[in-house]
């Protein structure tokens, strides 16, 4: 089997209310733009990706589309290990194509890729919702609808104002308590001092943990940290693949580490992360990119195969108004059904993909 063409569709979809406007310390949004991936080939077979693009300056999916092309066409697409070892494409775009080469070898053989990466461990995953920055009184009238949805784990942004997320945090136990297990995402926003700061303030509201609330670099930080708070440590964009992780471990600097496609380079960094945290004894949590469909059939097969996602990964897919495939995930009781169907298990809609694309 080889490649015959790549197609790159960049795709803007809304996001609906209580998710947006999703505000972090950084900006605030209402929708989620992807690049979607489409790959097909000699034996009819179509494969398809995606990778995050938010954000990006001076966005191109038709620069990505000729890259892919140029780099890709003529190659076997079943040769992943190779892919990653040859691969010259930019991270993110190369994600994408990988989740894409994924979904080619899981239909070429009539299996899901969770099967490929070595069997299913768990039929349902654990999701934590994703919340933006919230003030007191709005935390508090959140924190009830997610529990009502049937979530058990909130993961909140924030790094704007240490008060205004404490204040936050406070909201959310008032108002359900312990029913929610709680995360809180600074995405770099304090210095070592600050952050020592805010975790001192919350350490009597029992978090699950506080998420890359200082720079990736040094690590040293991050193990003085954990070294004098009790709140747990996790670290994001710290973790962009083994050799971080590696490093991470080594520093003990973390206690849960999050990796995603998009920064990894695909499904099988985000795999081999998982096997390193295994060994290590550290949990691994799928993180998210305001991920579509595809990309989230990604972290499904991700987490159902590698032992060290046990606990809730991150997901906004439940504030999405809409989605390009063609049969949408349902989120029941805070669980995703880990897709069944040959390679990701699902299919983007044509129209739908026409409808949302940006042109770019």
């Amino acid at each position: 089997m080889r490649v015959t063409n790549v197609f790159v569709t960049v795709v803007e979809v809304p996001q609906t209310a209580p998710l947006a406007p999703y505000r972090s310390h950084i900006r605030s949004s209402s929708t989620t733009q992807s690049a979607i991936i489409q790959i097909d080939t000699d034996a009819g077979l179509t494969g398809w990706g995606e990778h995050n693009v938010n954000f990006l300056p001076n966005l191109s999916g038709r620069r990505m589309e000729l890259q892919a092309r140029e780099w890709l066409v003529g190659r076997d697409p079943q040769n992943i290990v190779a892919f990653h070892r040859d691969c010259p494409l930019e991270t993110r775009l190369k994600s994408g194509i990988e989740l894409a080469l994924w979904d080619l070898c899981g239909k070429a053989v009539g299996l899901p890729v969770a099967v490929l990466l070595g069997g299913i461990l768990r039929e349902q995953i654990d999701v934590a919702a994703c919340m933006g920055i919230q003030s007191y009184e709005r935390s508090k009238e959140f924190a009830h609808w997610y529990v009502e949805q049937g979530f058990g784990t909130l993961k909140t942004k924030a790094g704007a104002d240490i008060t205004e997320d404490v204040e936050m945090v406070r909201g959310i136990r008032d108002a359900v308590g312990d029913r929610l297990r709680l995360r809180i995402d600074p995405n770099r926003a304090y210095s070592p001092a600050q952050a020592l700061e805010l975790c001192r303030r919350l350490e009597e509201y029992g978090l699950e943990y506080l998420e890359q609330p200082i720079p990736a670099d040094p690590l040293s930080d991050a193990a003085e940290l954990r070294r004098l708070t009790s709140v747990p440590i996790a670290l994001n964009e710290s973790v962009t693949n083994e050799a971080s992780v590696m490093d991470i471990i080594q520093a003990n600097a973390a206690q849960f580490l999050l990796p995603d496609t998009h920064i990894a380079g695909g499904i099988l960094p985000c795999v081999r992360i998982g096997h390193l945290c295994s060994a290590a004894g550290l949990p691994a949590i799928m993180h998210c990119g305001h991920d579509l469909g595809p990309k989230t059939a990604a972290m499904l097969h991700v987490a159902a195969s590698c032992d060290a996602y046990t606990l809730a990964n991150d997901t906004t897919y439940y504030g999405l108004e809409d989605d390009v495939i063609t049969e949408p995930f349902v989120i029941r009781r805070g669980q995703i059904s880990v897709p069944q169907d040959p390679g990701l298990g699902i299919e983007v809609d044509p129209m739908k993909l026409k409808r949302y694309r940006v042109d770019c």
